[in-house]
């Protein structure tokens, strides 16, 4: 256990050695909760993942408290904003949650799904791409990981894209990027203004799995997008698949196993049995530049390229 102490520089202490400190504040459940240390270009980051079982008020109250007391702060369990390349949609009731903040600078992962995630299929086809076929994906959001999103398409996979299903449940898939795009100018502007609880899974709800929408499971050979969302709907047998994700615990890991799933990517690196969310991961990129504020796309690209980190492949069955 790493001991703490508050500093007004932002610093934390661990034994004789002061590294800087990430925290990632989720709705999500605490079972979820988890602290390492990550070494970044010689610099020690704590990063700190803190759920809050979907009180919104706890939330709120939790990113005033550390306003200036850490020195990067990640919105976890849902994101300030989706959309596509040409326009981004702020979701109401994220950025209600984060007003309070005036001076850590604060990420929702975005950086990285446009950068990191990105580039993972890539590496995908580089390492494993022999073994998957046929070249068929499903994506949960694509308004939630466009990056990854386009990344699938680009390495040459017939793409459906479960937006509709998956956060309205409408049995209806897209089948195009241009089709996203259509969603997001006609769906995104009222979606965005719903509660938080409508959109994404909080608290307990993160526990609760009913296996639909089975059809585009069985279809295709990667099933791609946020983790809970993966697990949401996800059947009892997922032999052969590859999951391509993030936030994995060991939990996940286990339950993907069992499932059948031949290989777990993830898109950021594996820390003490998992790895966390790109905006805990992306925070601890901000903390580590000391610029005080979130870096942007070529900033990130940068870091990430010196760092040389890569999605990992797990693979869990023969």
């Amino acid at each position: 256990m790493v001991s703490e102490v508050r500093l007004p520089n932002a610093a934390v202490v661990a034994g004789s050695k002061i590294m800087k400190r990430a925290v990632s504040i989720s709705l999500g459940s605490r079972e979820r909760d988890k602290k390492a240390t990550l070494d970044v270009l010689g610099q020690s980051i704590l990063v700190e993942r803190i759920g809050t079982d979907g009180d919104v008020e706890q939330a709120a109250r939790l990113y005033r408290e550390l306003d200036g007391q850490v020195d990067a702060l990640g919105v976890g369990g849902l994101t300030l904003a989706v959309g596509t390349d040409r326009r981004h949609y702020p979701l109401r009731a994220a950025q209600k949650l984060v007003m309070g903040v005036r001076h850590t600078p604060v990420v929702d992962g975005t950086g990285l799904k446009d950068t990191l995630e990105y580039r993972a299929m890539r590496w995908v086809e580089q390492e494993i791409g022999s073994e998957i076929s046929p070249k068929r994906a499903m994506n949960t959001s694509a308004l939630d990981r466009y990056g990854m999103c386009k990344g699938l398409v680009e390495a040459g996979y017939d793409t459906v894209f479960c937006d509709l299903m998956f956060a309205l449940g409408i049995p209806v898939p897209l089948k195009s990027l241009r089709q996203v795009e259509w969603l997001a100018r006609v769906l995104a502007p009222v979606v965005m203004r719903l509660p938080i609880s409508m959109i994404y899974p909080t608290g307990e709800k993160q526990h609760e799995s009913v296996p639909k929408f089975a059809r585009w499971y069985r279809w295709a050979s990667i099933v791609s997008g946020d983790c809970l969302y993966v697990k949401r709907h996800m059947p009892s047998d997922l032999g052969g698949k590859t999951v391509l994700t993030n936030t994995t615990t060991e939990a996940d890991v286990a339950d993907f196993g069992r499932a059948g799933v031949r290989y777990l990517v993830t898109t950021t690196p594996r820390l003490d049995g998992r790895s966390f969310g790109t905006n805990m991961m992306e925070a601890a990129l901000v903390a580590a530049s000391g610029k005080g504020r979130p870096l942007s796309g070529a900033e990130l690209e940068a870091m990430i390229a010196e760092l040389g980190w890569r999605p990992e492949i797990l693979k869990l069955n023969g």
